[in-house]
């Protein structure tokens, strides 16, 4: 049973807690948490023991914001954060916490994510980097995938003579379940422009990666 017939949100998902292009209506959201009810009857659960009354509404509210990157739009996050800029060597953003869920079992992957790039006359305000990562992660993924989402992304609003993005994670499908690894990462990366074609240039973001 519905706790009630409105959608009421947790404290923690006020309508201010995601920005308006975020969120997703409430007809999508009573449907994750009919979807949320019929998983728990399904494996044999109690809807109606304490624990889990609202268990269903927590969840889609939790995995809206967890998939809020569908709804977000690349050009409105940069939000005119480009800068002119005579810069010319490499800038690195590393350890950049991501939190993403894989397509293939609806399990978390979390790692970091490490990005540079070379400008062209043109710089991002640093948080933007971060907020790139976040929009293609906050969506169903493979890593190979998000690391490349992730490059083009930059490259294309940025126009730098090269990008490079590593990414380094660990996957709760392969650790909870399956082979059930605990200490295997998977590491990926997409190298652009300079950063592909240049030896030097790669190998200095390699060395840049270990400091």
């Amino acid at each position: 049973m519905k706790v009630e017939n409105e959608i009421v949100r947790d404290a923690a998902f006020t309508e201010d807690f995601l920005p308006a292009s975020a969120k997703i209506d409430n007809r999508k959201l009573e449907m994750l948490e009919d979807a949320y009810r019929n998983l728990l009857e399904a494996i044999g659960e109690d809807l109606d023991r304490e624990g889990l009354r609202r268990t269903p509404l927590r969840a889609a509210q939790a995995l809206e914001f967890l998939t809020q990157g569908y709804r977000q739009d690349l050009e409105e996050i940069i939000n005119d954060a480009v800068f002119a800029s005579d810069a010319s060597e490499i800038i690195l953003v590393k350890d950049i916490e991501l939190y993403s869920l894989c397509e293939h079992h609806l399990l978390p992957f979390i790692g970091r994510a490490h990005v540079a790039y070379i400008p062209n006359g043109k710089v991002i305000g640093l948080s933007k980097v971060a907020r790139i990562v976040d929009v293609f992660a906050r969506r169903l993924q493979i890593q190979e995938n998000l690391t490349t989402q992730i490059a083009e992304s930059l490259m294309g609003c940025l126009e730098p003579s090269g990008v490079a993005v590593v990414v380094e994670a660990k996957h709760l499908c392969m650790m909870m379940r399956g082979v059930e690894k605990q200490n295997s990462v998977m590491k990926t990366s997409c190298l652009l422009g300079t950063f592909k074609d240049d030896a030097r240039t790669r190998s200095e973001f390699l060395s840049l990666l270990k400091d």
